[in-house]
């Protein structure tokens, strides 16, 4: 028996193939970090099972998450998504992701790409905590205060430092996992 965070026990399987596959690990790909801008982003204010449950919804309704494609919906296209069963349909956060993919064009066009930009804030490598169990991870840090205040001066939208934090732990800029978890050893070597 694997020991996991606490947070993955007694959940659904994609929620378990998520924590022992997914998070944590570090992402170099700008199309895994807008996926997950968009979904960090529709979780505000709800559970991450919740969004989780409708990941191939927001695939099929943000274009497999291609920005560029993204970046060009237009007000018909906002509109036949907030009809889409398939996404969580709230205007703000809709709209949100369309503004959030002309910002992320903006800044892959300023540095080379969004994973050039994102890294910066972390030195370029991980941070790797050392957490006996969930109760000791915080919501914020500094690192997440600094570039969601960025994020929100370049114009994106619901990139709050909590939401943002989230966005780093999932995509291994921050390394989380429990260090009794057996993929906390397995992703620090």
């Amino acid at each position: 028996m694997k020991t996991r965070c606490g947070w993955a026990h007694g959940q659904f399987d994609e929620y378990v193939k998520y924590h022992d596959e997914e998070w944590g690990v570090p992402v170099h790909d700008d199309r895994v970090h807008f996926e997950f801008l968009i979904l960090e982003g529709a979780q505000a204010g709800l559970s991450w099972a919740t969004v989780l449950k409708k990941r191939e919804g927001y695939r099929q309704a943000f274009a497999d998450f291609d920005p560029l494609k993204v970046a060009a919906y237009n007000e018909d296209k906002i509109q036949e998504l907030l009809n889409f069963p398939g996404i969580i349909r709230n205007k703000l956060k809709v709209r949100g992701a369309v503004n959030n993919a002309q910002r992320f064009l903006e800044v892959q066009q300023e540095f080379g790409s969004f994973d050039n930009y994102i890294w910066q804030f972390v030195g370029g490598s991980p941070i790797v905590n050392q957490r006996k169990n969930m109760s000791e991870v915080p919501a914020t840090t500094k690192e997440s205060d600094e570039l969601s205040k960025d994020l929100q001066k370049r114009g994106f939208k619901f990139v709050g430092s909590t939401v943002i934090y989230a966005h780093m732990q999932a995509c291994g800029l921050v390394n989380d996992h429990a260090v009794d978890c057996f993929r906390y050893k397995e992703l620090v070597q």
